[in-house]
């Protein structure tokens, strides 16, 4: 990329610092602050007391301690690593001080070099848009390592690992390199048909729809990559006291809800964070929904029917014990249409699954997706099964490449242009109008890697990142 694309927000004439590493009270046992540009190593001589004849190369740490303004008091023991441009992330000249975690140390040390001339607090993502910008990284690469950091699964961060090494800019770099192959066929009979060998429009054609089905298969990766990174509400909703609760503490693995034989006891929608099979799922434990004249409970009522409208599943659990009931019925009916639902039968270790059929003659049979018992475990494993099918999430099992939500949409974008080719050659149009498409097919995958993109494009996407990534 042109370093004259760079914003003002990233201009490597200013030094910025921030601390890269998560600050909370009383966690963590070390925290880094990290510096990059001109007057970084400047900055952590001046912020650092380094006792002794410590050598300040490239990629050696210092032992030291930060001290107050007057040089009098320490304000922390730190290391200290300086790595030189261009060996670094950003590509400038970049340091490190990691001092103790928690939350006083780091702000003590972080202003101590906010203080110091010529250096300022970075802008969000403003280190890994240096990296790119000074040719690191490029904007795949970049974007991964926020997924990685991101992650809530080990599979996810298995996929944003191959965006980390190159897998999304070399997939999308051979695709348009296909494209600009074909592109420069195409300029050269508009500017010198009569002196070339007639174009094999029909090769050229299916060439460009072969890269076409690529990109939308690649668009489609990307709907069940996402599954992966964003995850999955699913909502539990049934009858008071039919054992929603116990399902949501045997899938967490931990005691997230307290269960008794009173109904009613859930008033609120309780929340578990899980992962099945690789994806992130959030179980929301609804209140059970009923007509009822307490107020704190119809609070918990109204909010389970917003979990409805929201969730990517709802898995509605009647009692086996007591078989289908009017009430199972009419939650059934509750259920918004266009969300995917399971019938799940709960208690089979106390009522074989003929229980199910309707005790009031007035209403239809039924038979559950799954039976199981959340006090034993017993079908744990088809109801896990039947929620990743349900949400079409166990067809994300064998992703090698996933876009992001940007780069899925400009994968389109190339795809919807590519297609439009074949409009032309129906139509029997001259070889410009092919060009227009294609030409625009290729700036669309330029942006995904960074190779064709302004300035304000670049800032919106690395404000989304956290400050110090």
């Amino acid at each position: 990329m042109d370093p004259a694309t760079m914003s003002v927000s990233s201009s490597s004439q200013e030094t910025i610092a921030a601390v890269a590493t998560a600050v909370a009270a009383g966690q963590g046992g070390i925290a880094v602050i990290r510096l990059s540009g001109p007057v970084a190593e400047a900055v952590g001589r001046s912020v650092v007391s380094v006792p002794g004849q410590q050598l300040w190369d490239s990629h050696r740490v210092l032992y030291g301690h930060v001290m107050d303004e007057s040089g009098k008091e320490r304000i922390d023991e730190v290391l200290l690593l300086v790595m030189k441009a261009p060996r670094s992330f950003t590509g400038e000249d970049v340091v490190e001080i990691h001092c103790h975690g928690g939350l006083i140390a780091v702000q003590r040390v972080l202003e101590r070099v906010l203080s110091q001339p010529d250096v300022r607090r970075a802008l969000p993502g403003e280190f890994s848009q240096r990296a790119v910008l000074n040719g690191r990284l490029d904007l795949t690469q970049a974007e991964a390592i926020s997924d990685l950091v991101a992650a809530r699964s080990r599979r996810a961060a298995q996929l944003a690992m191959t965006g980390v090494d190159g897998g999304i800019q070399r997939r999308i770099n051979s695709l348009r390199e296909r494209l600009l192959d074909q592109l420069s066929e195409l300029e050269a009979r508009v500017d010198f048909e009569e002196d070339l060998p007639a174009l094999d429009a029909v090769g050229l054609l299916d060439e460009l729809q072969l890269v076409r089905r690529e990109l939308e298969q690649l668009v489609e990766d990307a709907k069940r990559g996402a599954l992966l990174r964003q995850g999955l509400q699913v909502a539990l909703v049934g009858r008071p006291n039919v054992g929603k609760s116990s399902l949501l503490n045997r899938l967490s693995r931990r005691e997230r809800a307290i269960v008794t034989d009173l109904p009613g006891t859930t008033r609120d929608l309780l929340e578990s964070e899980i992962v099945l099979e690789g994806v992130p799922i959030t179980l929301l434990d609804t209140a059970g929904i009923r007509a009822t004249k307490d107020a704190l409970e119809q609070l918990g009522i109204d909010r389970s029917h917003q979990a409805l409208a929201a969730a990517d599943l709802v898995v509605l659990v009647f009692d086996l014990s007591q078989g289908w009931i009017a009430e199972d019925a009419a939650l059934l009916s509750q259920i918004p249409n266009d969300v995917p639902r399971l019938v799940v039968g709960n208690k089979a270790d106390v009522q074989p699954l003929s229980t199910s059929a309707p005790l009031d003659d007035d209403l239809e049979a039924i038979t559950p997706d799954v039976t199981l018992s959340a006090l034993t475990g017993q079908g744990e494993e088809a109801l896990i099964e039947a929620v990743l099918k349900a949400c079409g999430a166990s067809e994300a099992q064998g992703l090698v490449v996933a876009l992001n939500q940007r780069q899925q949409d400009l994968a389109a974008d190339a795809a919807i242009a590519l297609a439009r080719s074949k409009e032309a050659a129906e139509q029997n149009l001259p070889w410009d109008f092919w060009t227009i498409d294609l030409r625009q097919a290729i700036r669309s995958l330029g942006e995904i890697t960074g190779e064709e993109i302004t300035e304000a494009v670049l800032d919106r996407i690395f404000s989304r990142f956290c400050i110090g990534k």
